[in-house]
């Protein structure tokens, strides 16, 4: 029997959701509406002056050849960090639900990288692999490889690749060791005693049980890759060599913040905004129904 919540004061069930209805307005609608309100409007440096012109700075901004490079970069880069991040991480929870000495310390120090900034991980790989003071980086040189991302576009794109996806291995890892502690250890023993091997089981029991975890962290690791990696990209490369990492988010900030172009930054970030929602949606109609919740 299942008991109904009753409130005696009609008032406080909106007053219980006053806080977070707030905060959705003053972070989300209240920026998403002033960027798309200067998004159709041209401004002076300042902000002083307006002048309304429709659609000319999303004319402008999907006209810019650039702007395409970007594009496909930050495609490129999306999807990497976000294969790399949940394969990793997924890999690792295998590893630490095993039977083996020590894993609640491995477990933990799994863990421990996700509580850092995304500038500060970005700091901490630069002072690896940075081809003068880096102990990886300089120890590659040594070997003879030219190792320099600051004047390499590939390397400076893997190395900001690798830097976002090590920030994200954490998060992942504590939601794929979640879902293998939720299986029940009856069914991996059945499938052990009908003789399937390690390999077999993951891949016909384990994976299928953990697609609600796996569609919810593809979903996650988009929208991480698309918006959360300013930090890290700022940091390492600050989007070159010659806009070898600039990504959308670091244009509309470099357009918008050092360009003082506030049109054209908001058209752009209104563009990404429908980017991000239109992969969502197509990820919910049709990634979801391979999801069988249990």
């Amino acid at each position: 029997m299942q008991r109904r919540v009753t409130f005696d004061n009609r008032l406080l069930p909106y007053l219980l959701l006053a806080p977070q209805v707030a905060v959705t307005l003053v972070f989300f609608i209240w920026p998403a509406a002033n960027a798309i309100w200067q998004s159709v409007h041209l401004q002076d440096a300042f902000g002083i002056r307006s002048e309304f012109v429709w659609f000319e700075n999303f004319t402008n901004v999907l006209g810019d050849p650039n702007y395409l490079d970007t594009l496909k970069v930050t495609v490129v880069f999306s999807l990497a960090v976000t294969v790399l991040a949940m394969g990793l991480a997924l890999l690792l929870a295998v590893l630490a639900d095993s039977k083996i000495k020590g894993a609640r310390a491995y477990k933990t120090l799994l863990i421990w990288p996700y509580a850092l900034a995304p500038a500060v991980a970005a700091v901490l790989w630069m002072f690896i692999f940075n081809p003068d003071i880096g102990s990886f980086g300089r120890a590659l040189r040594a070997l003879g490889y030219d190792w320099d991302y600051r004047l390499n576009g590939g390397q400076a794109l893997t190395m900001v690749i690798m830097a976002a996806s090590w920030k994200q291995v954490s998060y992942n890892f504590i939601f794929f060791l979640a879902g293998l502690q939720a299986i029940p250890r009856s069914v991996m023993e059945a499938a052990s005693i009908d003789g399937a091997g390690p390999v077999r089981r993951f891949w016909t029991i384990t994976f299928p049980l953990l697609s609600p975890t796996t569609f919810f962290l593809l979903v996650v690791d988009m929208v991480y890759a698309f918006f959360e990696t300013f930090g890290t990209i700022h940091a390492l490369t600050q989007g070159g060599p010659g806009k070898a990492t600039e990504t959308l988010i670091f244009r509309v900030y470099q357009d918008g913040v050092v360009n003082n172009d506030l049109g054209g930054s908001s058209a752009q970030s209104v563009i990404l905004m429908v980017i991000v929602i239109a992969l969502t949606a197509v990820q919910f109609r049709f990634v979801e129904r391979k999801v069988h919740y249990s």
